[in-house]
């Protein structure tokens, strides 16, 4: 059986930075990725691609299982109902540098916001709040690249 790691992205606006995070979980071998809050998904309602998620993705959103949800805490009981730690890539007073994270899996990373992050209420939720350090100026790394550096560094690949 293998290892079973899941994606959450909640409310990210940018499809370009969505297709990309797609990319990367095809990448990283990914179970699924959650599209909760207002994140774009790959095919709208009425069944049309995305363009954006399209262009950046290169057709691993055709590869990676996904599911659209407005609700993020249903998806958290059930993923922690089924066993799943669930880690945050997040910067806030109780995280830990992500180089130390060892996830015990079934496992999912959650992903927010570009400029407002997660939520207190969601990283409430949260089993650990993983930081990538910064030793520039710039307070954070974009969301689709953090998605790259934390899922390479935590799943070991």
């Amino acid at each position: 059986m293998t290892k079973q790691a899941f994606l959450i992205l909640h409310n990210i606006r940018s499809t370009y930075n969505v297709g990309a995070i797609f990319r990367t979980a095809d990448a990283c071998g990914i179970s699924k990725i959650y599209l909760t809050g207002y994140t774009p998904a790959p095919v709208d309602m009425f069944g049309r691609a995305d363009s954006g998620i399209a262009k950046s993705a290169i057709g691993a959103e055709k590869n990676v299982p996904w599911q659209k949800s407005k609700n993020i805490s249903a998806i958290l009981t059930k993923l922690k109902k089924d066993g799943c730690q669930i880690i945050a890539v997040e910067q806030v007073a109780n995280s830990i540098d992500y180089k130390k994270v060892k996830p015990k899996f079934p496992c999912a990373f959650i992903l927010g916001d570009e400029v407002r992050g997660i939520t207190k209420n969601i990283l409430d939720r949260c089993d650990i709040v993983a930081e990538i350090p910064m030793r520039g100026i710039k307070e954070s790394l974009n969301v689709s690249v953090s998605a790259g550096v934390a899922l390479y560094r935590i799943l070991g690949i």
